[in-house]
């Protein structure tokens, strides 16, 4: 989560910069793959549209590991804020959780044991 709290305080975190280029399929075919992949490269963020509308990026090996990661924070720091708003404060045991699945602990330390005298882990 480091990687969130760096980048939602800093003025580096942008997705697509605000000078982002719009071009058309038809532009894009024109350009040619290697072009598009030359200014991707160069950091340029580029928009390929059809009929006005966008319909895909193309973008930098490095942006696009940036957005995975982001999305990843993303979700943990999700989670988290719905943990924090949800938790009652209750807690309950082991036993407890393993009965609200239809389980008793005996039952699962003995499948376990099956599995491990048949050789599966």
């Amino acid at each position: 989560m480091h990687f969130l709290y760096r980048n939602l305080y800093s003025t580096d975190m942008v997705i697509l910069s605000a000078s982002a280029r719009t071009i058309s399929v038809t532009d894009a075919t024109a350009r040619g793959v290697a072009g598009l992949i030359k200014d991707a490269e160069a950091g340029a963020d580029i928009i390929v549209s059809r009929r006005g509308k966008p319909v895909a990026a193309v973008v930098s090996t490095r942006q696009l590991e940036e957005l995975r990661t982001l999305e990843g924070d993303l979700r943990d720091a999700a989670l988290v804020i719905v943990r924090a708003a949800t938790d009652t404060g209750l807690r309950g045991s082991l036993d407890e959780a393993i009965s609200a699945f239809g389980f008793s602990r005996v039952e699962l330390e003995a499948e376990l044991d099956a599995d491990l005298a048949a050789g599966r882990e």
